[in-house]
């Protein structure tokens, strides 16, 4: 389990380059640059509320689509949790929160299994923020679920403004992350699970 030392993790491909850092035991510090200013500040709150420090400086061609690069720190952010965490041991494992941001209210919980899946139920009429589509957040938490192996689910209870719903999540997720990788001293360091380790 990682404890003061942050994890970087580095994806370039010719489509993105991502230069990425993570500290899970941090304050919330964060310096993130992805050339997506809404990416920007959803990642902002995740890195605030989960007191993750996190830096970020990010390329892609956005001049094509924001598809690519959503996709991909999507990964990268996987694999910074999944090497900072190792083989999982003495974490809590578990974690929910149920996030209220005005007129919206999102579910979240997670459970670090080793066993990727995501099940995504936010249905919206209108899903952009300015020329962001908040769909395409779908990409980068089914990313994100398969690089972390983790079982990720995430509902939108209601809500109307994209904003908000698109908030909402990763102040919820930040949260139920907080609380899966916070250490439990009653486990001894031992891996959280009857089985004796984590796997597929």
């Amino acid at each position: 389990m990682e404890t003061r030392e942050a994890t970087r993790v580095e994806r370039n491909t010719s489509e993105t380059q991502i230069s990425l850092s993570l500290l899970i035991s941090g304050s919330g510090k964060n310096e993130i640059s992805t050339g997506i200013p809404f990416l920007d500040h959803m990642l902002q709150l995740f890195s605030r509320h989960g007191f993750f420090d996190l830096n970020i400086h990010a390329k892609g061609d956005l001049e094509i689509d924001y598809h690519h690069l959503v996709e991909d720190l999507g990964i990268a952010l996987g694999q910074a949790f999944s090497k900072a965490l190792g083989d999982k041991s003495g974490i809590k494992r578990y974690g929910f929160f149920v996030a209220p941001m005005d007129e919206t209210l999102v579910t979240t919980a997670v459970d670090l299994s080793n066993r990727p899946y995501l099940c995504w139920k936010v249905p919206v009429e209108n899903s952009m923020v300015r020329d962001f589509n908040i769909q395409l957040l779908k990409e980068f938490f089914q990313s994100f679920a398969n690089e972390v192996a983790c079982n990720l689910h995430i509902r939108l209870e209601h809500g109307e403004e994209p904003h908000h719903i698109a908030e909402g999540i990763f102040k919820s997720l930040a949260k139920c992350l907080d609380m899966a990788t916070t250490l439990e001293p009653r486990l001894n360091g031992e891996v959280p699970s009857t089985k004796g380790t984590l796997s597929a």
